[in-house]
C-alpha cells in the first residue's frame, strides 16, 4: 500500500437516484422502467433482505440476503433459468451466445470457451493490455493541455483496442470511432425496456422503440462477418498462420463430450458478445473510476504515486502490485456496477431463507441495490476504496458483491476485465489529471449496462511529473 503523509478526506457521496418512499403505480413503473430502471427502487429494497410481491412483470422476489443469493446462483442454480424478458432485452445479436443461452447449449459453449480464460492465459495478455495503455497515453499527450474530452467513448475505444490486440489479435477490421459509435447506439436502444416486452406481448409483434437498433445490429453483422471471413482464409492457408486467440478457438472449437462444433450463428453471437458486452462493461468500470477519482484528491494522488512506482517495473508484476488501483476499480463497480441487475425464472418451487418461491416466480438480484444495501455495507453510498484493500477485502461476503455475477454463470472474462481495467487506469493516473467539466451534472442511467447519461466530459491536464519525463 502506498504511504502518503496527508490526512484522508471525508467520505464522498457520489450521485445516485434517491430511493422512493413507496412503489410506483403500474403506469408510472412502466414509464420509469423505460427511462431508467434504477429509479424504481424503494427504501425498503435497500433495507430488507428479501422483498416479494406482485408487479407489472408478475410475481417477483428481489433478493439481497447473501445466503439466499448463494442458493439461487450456486446451490440450486439448476432450478433457475434465464427469463424471457431478459432474453428480449439483450436482443437478437446476443441471443445465441454464451451470455444468453441456457441449459445444455450453455454448458457446451462454456466448455469450449473456458480454455481461453485460464489464469495462465489471462496473465499472458498483460503485455498487450499494457501496450494499449501506452498507446492511449501517447494519443492523449498529443492533445492540447486543458482540452475537454468525453471519457465514455474514449474508454470504449481503449477497451476495443485491447480486444483487437488479445481476443481478436489480428484486429477488428473497422475504424475504432465508427465501431464505438455503433456500440453506443446498440446499447442505448436495445437496452431500453419496451412496453410490449413488459406486457409479455408475442415476440413477432414489432417493438417500435427498438427500430433504431437495427442499423447498429446490421453494422455488427457486417463487421463480424468480415472478421470471420479473414480468419477462415488464414486457417485455410494453414493453422500456423492464424493467431491462437478466441476467434480461432471459436471456429475450431469442439465440445470435449460430444465432438460437436459451434454453428455459424453461435460463432457470430459470441463474437458480438465479446465485442459488445465484453468491452462495454470494462469501459464503464473505467469511466466511473475516473469520475470518482475526480472527486477525491486523496485517491487521485494515491493512484498516481502507485502508478509511478509500479509501472517502472516488469509488466508481469502489475497485477500483484497495483493494489490501490484495483481497489478503486472494485469500489467503482460497487457504486456503479457495469451490469446493474440480473434475473432468473424459477423452474420449480424453492425456499430462499424462509421465503417460499413458487414456480415461474421471477427472482432478481439488483447489483445496484445489493451493493448499496444498508444491512451489508458501512456507509454504502460513500466512495471508500479502503473496503477493497488487503485485510478488508476478505471480510466482504462473496455474495454481497457481484459485479461479475457468481456461480456457474459467473462472467467468463471477469479476471481479464479486471486486469485490463487496472493496467489502463494506472497508465492514465500516472500521466494525467482529469477534472469534471464545471457545473456538469452526472446521472447514472441503466440500459443493460450502467452509463453516465450524456457521457462524461472531463478536462484533460498532464501531471507535472509526466512533463518532466
Amino acid at each position: 500500500m502506498t504511504d502518503l503523509s496527508f490526512e484522508p478526506q471525508r467520505r464522498l457521496r457520489p450521485p445516485a437516484p434517491a430511493p422512493l418512499d413507496a412503489p410506483l403505480g403500474p403506469l408510472a413503473t412502466m414509464r420509469v422502467l423505460r427511462k431508467n430502471p434504477i429509479e424504481t427502487w424503494t427504501k425498503a429494497h435497500f433495507e430488507l433482505p428479501i422483498l416479494m410481491g406482485p408487479t407489472i412483470l408478475g410475481a417477483i422476489a428481489v433478493v439481497n440476503e447473501p445466503a439466499a443469493i448463494r442458493r439461487f446462483l450456486v446451490d440450486n442454480a439448476a432450478n433457475y433459468r434465464k427469463d424471457a424478458l431478459q432474453r428480449r432485452v439483450l436482443g437478437e445479436g446476443l441471443r445465441k451466445g454464451l451470455l444468453v443461452v441456457d441449459g445444455d447449449d450453455w454448458r457446451a459453449q462454456r466448455r469450449m470457451l473456458a480454455p481461453l480464460f485460464t489464469p495462465k492465459t489471462v496473465a499472458s495478455f498483460a503485455r498487450a493490455i499494457n501496450a494499449a495503455g501506452e498507446d492511449l497515453v501517447a494519443r492523449w499527450l498529443r492533445l492540447r493541455e486543458g482540452r475537454l474530452i468525453d471519457v465514455q467513448p474514449e474508454m470504449a475505444r481503449a477497451t476495443l483496442d485491447v480486444l483487437g490486440r488479445t481476443i481478436f489479435s489480428d484486429g477488428l477490421g473497422r475504424d475504432p470511432n465508427e465501431l464505438t459509435a455503433a456500440l453506443t447506439r446498440y446499447f442505448l436502444t436495445v437496452g431500453r425496456l419496451d412496453p410490449f416486452d413488459l406486457l409479455d406481448f408475442p415476440e413477432w409483434l414489432p417493438r417500435l422503440t427498438k427500430l433504431n437498433s437495427r442499423a447498429a445490429l446490421e453494422f455488427f453483422s457486417e463487421a463480424v462477418d468480415g472478421i470471420i471471413a479473414r480468419r477462415k482464409r488464414l486457417l485455410v492457408k494453414g493453422k500456423e498462420r492464424a493467431p491462437r486467440d478466441l476467434l480461432t478457438l471459436l471456429l475450431e472449437a469442439q465440445d470435449p463430450q460430444t465432438g460437436a462444433g459451434l454453428s455459424d450463428a453461435e460463432v457470430q453471437s459470441n463474437i458480438v458478445t465479446f465485442i459488445g458486452a465484453g468491452h462495454e462493461t470494462t469501459a464503464n468500470a473505467l469511466t466511473w473510476s475516473l469520475f470518482l477519482l475526480s472527486m477525491s484528491e486523496e485517491w487521485r494522488e494515491r493512484l498516481a504515486a502507485e502508478a509511478d512506482a509500479v509501472l517502472a517495473g516488469p509488466v508481469e508484476d502489475y497485477a500483484d502490485r497495483l493494489i490501490e488501483t484495483k481497489a478503486v476499480i472494485e469500489e467503482a463497480m460497487r457504486l456503479y456496477p457495469p451490469v446493474a441487475s440480473m434475473s432468473r425464472q424459477a423452474v420449480g418451487p424453492d425456499d430462499l431463507c424462509g421465503k417460499r418461491i413458487r414456480k415461474n416466480t421471477l427472482v432478481m438480484v439488483s447489483q445496484w441495490v445489493l451493493h448499496r444495501h444498508r444491512l451489508l455495507w458501512d456507509e454504502p453510498d460513500s466512495f471508500d476504496p479502503r473496503r477493497f484493500l488487503p485485510g478488508a477485502r476478505e471480510k466482504i461476503d462473496r455474495f454481497a458483491y457481484l459485479p461479475f455475477g457468481a456461480g456457474p454463470r459467473i462472467c467468463i472474462g471477469a479476471s481479464f476485465a479486471l486486469l485490463e481495467a487496472t493496467i489502463i487506469l494506472a497508465h492514465l493516473m500516472r500521466s494525467f489529471r482529469l477534472d469534471l467539466k464545471r457545473n456538469y451534472v452526472v446521472k447514472p442511467v441503466q440500459h443493460i449496462t450502467l452509463r453516465p447519461e450524456g457521457g462524461l466530459p472531463m478536462i484533460l491536464r498532464r501531471r507535472r511529473q509526466r512533463e518532466a519525463l
